[in-house]
Order: C-alpha cells, then sequence, then structure tokens
C-alpha cells in the first residue's frame, strides 16, 4: 500500500497544471446554452443578460487561460478577449451548418429539432468553436472541447481540420475526420466516414496526412478516404462502403459494387467509377 501511494505522490506532484475536463466541459456547455436558447437550460429575456453571461464567461476563461500559460502563446487576457470577438463569426457558420442539415435531411422537421436533438449540430458546434481557439494558439483546451463531442456522439473532428461552410453530418456515429483534413463548403458526410492518414508514424506528425474534399462533395455511409495526397474533386458522389486512397477528379460518381458469390463462379468485387459518361 505504501509503495502505491508513493507512486499516486509522485504523479501528482509532477502533474503539469491544466484545467480539469469537468470545468472546461462545463465551459462549454454554458458558452453553448447562451448562443442557442434551443439548447439552453435557461432562456434569456432581456439583452442585459446576454451580456452579463458572456462577460462572465469571458472572465472565466481569461482566468484559465492565465492560470494556465504552457497551454498557448500569448497573454490571457487577450487571447479570451479575441476568442469571444470572434465567436460572432463562428455563431454565423454554425447557423449555415444547420442549416444545411435541416436542408439535407428530409427527417428533419425544423431547426429547433436539430439544436436540440442532432448529434451532428453538437459535434460540429463544438469543432467549430475548438478550431476558432486551436488556431488562437491555445493547446490542449480544443481538444477535450472536442473530445467532448466524440464521447456524447460517436462524431470525432480533430480540432485542426479545416471545414468550410454549410457542413452537414447526417446520422454520424462513426464519423471521423482527422487534424489535416481540409473540407470545402457544401460538404454532407453519412455515418462511419473516416477521412483519415495513410501512414501513422510519428515522424509524420507535421506533414499533411489527411485527404481534401472540395465543394458540394456528398460522402456516403462507411467509405474510408485517406491519405493527404488524396483529393476528392468538386461535385462529387462517393458511395457507400468505398475505400480510397487516391485521388478522383471533379463530378465523379464512385461506388462499391457487389457481385453475389455462386460457388463454381469467378464473381468479385469491383469498383466502378463514373466520370461524366465515361465508366472508369
Amino acid at each position: 500500500m505504501k509503495t502505491l501511494v508513493d507512486k499516486i505522490f509522485k504523479s501528482h506532484q509532477e502533474c503539469s497544471k491544466c484545467p480539469s475536463p469537468k470545468l472546461i466541459h462545463n465551459f462549454f456547455e454554458e458558452l453553448l446554452g447562451v448562443l442557442f436558447p434551443e439548447y439552453a437550460v435557461e432562456i434569456l429575456h432581456e439583452k442585459t443578460q446576454i451580456e452579463s453571461r458572456l462577460e462572465d464567461l469571458k472572465a472565466r476563461f481569461s482566468t484559465i487561460l492565465t492560470n494556465n500559460p504552457h497551454l498557448h502563446r500569448g497573454e490571457g487576457q487577450k487571447l479570451a478577449e479575441t476568442f469571444f470577438y470572434d465567436l460572432g463569426q463562428v455563431y454565423d457558420l454554425i447557423h449555415q451548418d444547420v442549416d444545411a442539415m435541416f436542408a439535407g435531411d428530409p427527417a428533419a422537421k425544423s431547426r429547433t429539432e436539430i439544436l436540440r436533438s442532432y448529434p451532428g449540430f453538437y459535434a460540429i458546434a463544438a469543432y467549430r468553436i475548438a478550431n476558432l481557439l486551436f488556431k488562437a494558439g491555445i493547446f490542449m483546451i480544443p481538444r477535450m472541447i472536442t473530445e467532448f463531442a466524440h464521447g456524447r456522439t460517436g462524431i470525432d473532428i480533430h480540432p485542426g481540420a479545416n471545414i468550410g461552410n454549410h457542413f452537414c453530418i447526417d446520422h454520424g456515429t462513426g464519423v471521423v475526420i482527422g487534424e489535416t483534413s481540409r473540407i470545402g463548403n457544401h460538404v454532407k458526410i453519412y455515418q462511419g466516414v473516416t477521412l483519415g492518414a495513410l501512414s501513422v508514424n510519428k515522424e509524420d506528425a507535421d506533414k499533411k496526412r489527411h485527404p481534401t474534399i472540395e465543394d458540394n462533395v456528398v460522402i456516403y455511409a462507411g467509405a474510408t478516404i485517406l491519405g493527404g495526397e488524396t483529393i476528392i474533386g468538386k461535385g462529387s458522389v462517393v458511395g457507400g462502403n468505398v475505400w480510397l486512397t487516391k485521388s478522383i477528379p471533379p463530378n465523379s460518381k464512385i461506388y462499391y459494387q457487389t457481385k453475389m458469390y455462386v460457388d463454381g463462379t469467378d464473381s468479385t468485387d469491383m469498383y466502378i467509377l463514373k466520370t461524366g459518361n465515361e465508366i472508369i
């Protein structure tokens, strides 16, 4: 028992000073509730209430950053002020994402339904806020925020990913979007999609390891797209269960066609890529 106590004591002494996950989770949930009343526990009926809540959240976040200088490059109070100043852009982006989800899902009866119940909304909102922090040079906290969303929704978006406007994730469970992924505008992704790396070597950490998805692309359930040099051209459709490690041109349709196996035949699975009127 004494040996265990000694080991635990040592780990406590050596643990770097950093905010607890619960503290960051509470901050994110309260911020989301102020930004979106459909998600909030309490509706704010006066402008002064909104201003007061935002100022309180800004002061709390400033304290978190000031107490943890190793988690950022800068001065805590200025970073907090800049974050809340730029929050308006993120707010508008998230509303565009909600519009895309409403337009893209026939089952959605209202935007309120999306805000209150859709995992795609929660995961994308977490990503948008975390990405703003990530781009400001704040470490760990963005990952903590997106991991809360990952645990709640099954959607894993790295805060370093670059995602354009009107982004839609339908259903969402099992979606993985890697750190160096680049996603254009008006992209729609279904459940089980992976935008991953071909290699997991540590020495490649600073390289572009994840694919680029251009504007107006739809990626259906279970598709896996890998590699930093892989580009999915504008306006393309990637069918379900497709596995891609090379680029496809704009306006392509690629899908996985299965053939029923009959004993004694040579039937095999095959991919079909359509570009314009050509079948490749």
